[in-house]
């Protein structure tokens, strides 16, 4: 995966953004109050400073008229600046008699009331306009008095509002995506490392143990939690594969010894008599008994190899043909096919890649499944056919052997994978039902998975490998003597 696209994908980006829209909606909602709290001052003030001027203008009107007003609005428009206080004084045909405007929109005058408009101050010839809050006040004999304020600052602090807005927006935006993108980083690179070391484990080894920084951080403070639960679960992992293999061994010789004796007892049972006289039942008794035997031996077999197989042990991977691989276990099993009345036959294709895996034990699992399609995949009495294929996708490789056998009910496909699963019409076959699980295990060893299908009629069943780039053969252990796993038809585990 790309490294960008991982980041961008984790959690603690995501995460991160979370956080910046939180930050970003309390910031836009706090500039929003101070800039609305801020108009709504300045409003305010503007209003009261035209209400005290209207009524210093309202007394002058009273006491001596128009010719006093007009009086009282040029001085105070000489007094005060042109960006404070705004005076306009008009007679009936609009024409201007006294005041700091120079020019306004000849409807402001017919308005009357408060109102936000642009003007021309009178300023000594500037062309520049301003914008002003103004009240306009209808007086006798057509004149109009115009009493306001110049907001120009009021706008400018809105303005650096904006700006500063957008600035934190934009800034909050580049820092929250980076301390995002920082923060996934270190977060991923901890988790990689907890990964990578859970994927050793996985493969069987289970004295790695997940790295610890010494910075006591949540990080350090979960993998040693999680230390001391592998160092618990290898301990009672390696007590109960002790128990096991010792348990295994130690039915196994006893066998193997019970297989021996008997079959020196059966020697010994035909030099004394001869064939006429030899009891046919005393015969079947020890054929019978060794033949117990070497299904016992059989299975502790299966469970040895399936337990080791789980537990990550084994061969160690290398490069496999499974072109190679599947032409020489299908040609080892076709002799064991025709004398069943089966065609066993193997359609691959030319460009079959190679895999890392195990070779004993990929050989084992197509062992088993070759033996069960032919003890299973055939009708009794009847000829059938067993073809074993394989086909290609970008991440795996599928190998199919189907028969065209009674099959198996989809209801039992998850079933038949568990030890000692036998289906009822199989009984009187011989097998002890770990055959499916072991080729499970190997599956699993290497990363892939074993599924069936109705082949319309009869059984599909898919052993699905990832190809050398996406399986873990580099945390495969060594192989030791005894982890040999066994690939001839007469140690297949049924």
């Amino acid at each position: 995966m790309n490294p960008i696209g991982k980041i961008f994908r984790s959690a603690a980006f995501r995460l991160s953004l979370a956080y910046l829209a939180v930050i970003a909606l309390f910031a836009g909602a706090l500039i929003g109050y101070v800039a609305y709290s801020a108009e709504a001052i300045f409003e305010a003030r503007t209003r009261a400073i035209i209400a005290a001027e209207v009524r210093g203008l309202a007394e002058q009107y009273a006491e001596g008229g128009i010719q006093r007003l007009a009086s009282t609005v040029n001085a105070r428009s000489r007094r005060q600046t042109p960006d404070q206080s705004l005076y306009l004084l008009t007679a009936f045909s609009g024409a201007r008699i006294a005041g700091n405007i120079e020019a306004i929109a000849p409807s402001v005058m017919r308005t009357e009331g408060p109102q936000r408009v642009v003007y021309v101050p009178d300023d000594g010839g500037s062309a520049l306009s301003g914008e002003a809050t103004v009240h306009v006040f209808p007086l006798e004999g057509g004149f109009a008095l115009l009493v306001g304020r110049d907001i120009s600052d009021q706008k400018a602090f809105e303005t650096v509002l904006r700006q500063s807005g957008i600035v934190a927006g934009v800034l909050m935006l580049v820092l929250g995506v980076g301390g995002g993108f920082y923060v996934s980083q270190r977060v991923l690179s901890r988790i990689d490392v907890m990964s990578d070391a859970s994927g050793t484990i996985m493969a069987g080894n289970l004295a790695e143990r997940i790295p610890v920084t010494g910075r006591g951080d949540e990080f350090d403070r979960l993998a040693e939690r999680l230390n001391i639960m592998l160092a618990r679960i290898e301990k009672l992992v390696l007590g109960m594969r002790e128990v096991t293999d010792n348990v295994a061994h130690d039915l196994r010789t006893p066998l193997t010894r019970l297989k021996a004796r008997a079959e020196d007892a059966l020697r010994a049972l035909d030099r004394e008599t001869s064939v006429a006289d030899t009891e046919p039942d005393q015969h079947r008794n020890i054929e019978g008994i060794i033949d117990d035997a070497d299904s016992l031996i059989r299975m502790f077999n299966a469970l040895l190899a399936i337990a080791r197989t789980q537990a990550g042990e084994g061969a160690a991977f290398t490069q496999i043909d499974l072109g190679e691989l599947i032409g020489e276990a299908t040609e080892l099993y076709q002799p064991l096919a025709e004398d069943a009345g089966a065609e066993l036959s193997f359609e691959l294709p030319q460009n079959l890649p190679t895999i890392m895996g195990s070779r004993p034990l990929l050989a084992q699992a197509m062992a088993n499944l070759l033996d069960n399609a032919i003890k299973y995949g055939i009708d009794e009495g009847e000829t059938g056919s067993i073809t074993v294929s394989a086909t290609i996708s970008d991440m795996d490789v599928d190998i199919t052997i189907a028969d065209h056998g009674p099959g198996i009910p989809e209801t039992e496909y998850g079933h038949v994978l568990d030890r000692f699963v036998r289906l009822d019409r199989s009984r009187n076959l011989p097998g002890s039902g770990l055959g499916l699980s072991l080729v499970s295990a190997v599956a699993e060893r290497h990363n892939g998975s074993l599924s069936f299908a109705d082949n319309e009629p009869g059984l599909a069943v898919t052993l699905r490998l990832p190809k050398a780039s996406e399986n873990p053969g580099d945390h495969a252990p060594v192989a030791s003597s005894r982890d040999k796993t066994p690939s001839d038809p007469s140690q297949s585990a049924q």
